[in-house]
């Protein structure tokens, strides 16, 4: 007979692991598999010759859920301020309070001063978004402080806000139109919404776009790099007597027997199912007796895309770390050029020109994008060998060229084209004279994150803005409804449940799915009792 337990987990990423600790810990028994060697996901950190990387996210923004969720699980982390910097050619500034909006209005109005009206009211309309955001991520997230009963709290500080919350949540989600169309209420100038909007997602919601400027306020960094959240909340789930297989894919689930079935060949029976993976492998997975709701649900799913991808070069250099301090800080985003991107034609007008055409095109993408860049070091010394320093350089990066890439036999190519180029870049803007202390450079694509998470499309936020309608939840006062299904023994969780999603939105859904679970199966157990 198959091992049955009350809950299986599918996906070892943040959702899965925060369910797999709320349910571990009530003391049901709880299997998590995950596909890859080691749990966290998108929240991962590796070691290179010496130098710490994180392989996914880069920090954390608290967002009222990270802080008082540690806390919930009784995880201890010690993190530092990460502050971010924004540069556009030459010029920067450093988001380090509310007043930083001035600086940046200021530093905009410096590069573009023909615009300096528009800029203005762009900069009230972030101030506008900055307050929301204010009441809306005020206090601890009560799903995980659990003090419901205690009066005092319950009448001067939850009450209080849920009022303001509703209508500041109402406020925010009548800003749902794309940032780019936003912006041109405010300038018709396509280099200066460039640089505002370039580095978002493509149709990424107003509200969503113009509240980063209160999350470059609330990012942290955890000392050891972001892989220690996952790795915590996996011995955790351990020694509250969990079950975790790696390298264990879930490829068939029977919703008639509730058992699962895993490319190894194992099978392992289930009260209640977690989906925290990708949702196209959910679906796909599914066999058995089906209704029309779950094909039509299929249907959307297997059709939808992914959201934007992102290339990254993980640099190992021969400098000390204050070069980089005095250049960029810590985190910053930066775009080297003010043309902006929208001067260039799609990638698909020049696919199918000669090489040269192509690598041109390449080319002047990456010398207009606006790039992410970590310093692990400059947070915690220890991630990087004395006297040196690692960088972690990202960019947007279309999926379905990175792809043809590949199907053309041109992705070797490609990559070293990239990093050739990224180089070239840096070493001639920001960074001078940094080429030749190059001790290695790593470089991950959109085909990379797809092949080693399952995400599609290799997505870091779950699913593209573009998509009408979009397979998840999007709103928020609906977001309990994010984790059921239309299978009554199988919840879900994670970046595909909820749009737009990130990692406090991943931990919330593990949260509430785990909750549901653990509803449902008390629910059984009292029935079968009476």
């Amino acid at each position: 007979m198959n091992q049955e337990y009350d809950v299986i987990i599918a996906g070892g990423g943040m959702a899965g692991l925060t369910s797999a600790a709320c349910l571990c810990r009530n003391g049901f028994r709880t299997l998590l598999c995950e596909k890859r060697e080691k749990t966290g996901g998108l929240v991962q950190t590796f070691w290179h010759h010496g130098f710490a990387f994180d392989a996914g996210i880069r920090a954390f923004e608290n967002s009222g859920i990270i802080f008082p969720m540690l806390k919930n699980f009784q995880i201890d982390l010690e993190f530092v301020q990460n502050p971010v910097s924004i540069g556009i050619e030459k010029e920067w500034v450093v988001i380090n309070s509310c007043e930083s909006l001035r600086n940046y209005a200021a530093m905009l109005t410096k590069i573009f001063p023909d615009d300096a009206p528009a800029i203005e009211k762009i900069r009230n309309e972030i101030k506008k978004v900055m307050g929301y955001m204010d009441v809306i991520y005020g206090i601890d997230n009560p799903l995980f402080i659990g003090q419901f009963r205690d009066l005092k709290y319950l009448f001067r500080t939850l009450l209080p806000w849920i009022v303001k919350y509703q209508i500041n949540i109402g406020k925010a989600a009548r800003m749902n139109e794309p940032i780019q169309t936003c912006l041109q209420r405010f300038t018709q100038n396509p280099a200066l919404r460039d640089m505002i909007a370039q580095h978002f997602f493509q149709d990424t919601p107003s509200f969503f776009a113009l509240s980063y400027f209160s999350l470059y306020l609330d990012y942290q960094y955890p000392i050891g790099g972001t892989g220690t959240l996952s790795e915590k909340m996996t011995e955790k789930i351990l020694a509250a007597g969990g079950e975790i297989k790696t390298k264990t894919i879930v490829d068939q689930i029977d919703l008639t027997n509730r058992e699962i079935k895993t490319t190894k060949g194992e099978s392992f029976r289930y009260k209640k199912l977690i989906w925290a993976a990708n949702q196209q492998s959910l679906y796909n997975a599914i066999q058995g007796q089906q209704s029309s709701v779950i094909e039509k649900q299929r249907t959307l799913v297997n059709r939808s895309k992914g959201n934007d991808s992102i290339l990254t070069l993980f640099l190992g250099t021969d400098i000390d770390r204050d070069y980089f301090r005095s250049r960029c800080g810590a985190h910053a985003f930066y775009t080297p050029s003010k043309i902006g991107l929208s001067s260039l034609p799609a990638w698909q007008d020049v696919i199918h020109q000669d090489q040269f055409s192509i690598n041109r095109w390449i080319q002047t993408y990456l010398e207009c994008t606006t790039y992410e860049i970590s310093c692990p070091a400059l947070r915690d010394p220890t991630l990087a060998p004395e006297g040196k320093t690692g960088l972690i350089v990202s960019t947007l990066m279309d999926y379905a060229l990175v792809r043809q890439m590949l199907e053309e036999d041109r992705y070797d190519t490609f990559k070293q084209f990239c990093i050739d180029t990224i180089i070239q870049v840096l070493n001639t803007s920001i960074f001078p004279d940094f080429r030749e202390k190059i001790l290695f450079s790593l470089c991950s694509t959109p085909v990379t994150i797809e092949r080693e998470t399952g995400n599609t499309q290799g997505a870091i936020t779950g699913w593209s803005f573009t998509n009408q309608p979009i397979p998840a939840v999007s709103q928020t006062k609906r977001i309990n409804e994010s984790v059921y299904t239309p299978m009554s023994d199988i919840f879900q969780c994670g970046q595909w449940t909820f749009s737009p999603s990130g990692l406090p939105i991943s931990i919330l859904t593990g949260k509430l799915a785990g909750d549901a679970a653990q509803k449902a199966l008390t629910l059984i157990a009292k029935n079968s009792s009476s």
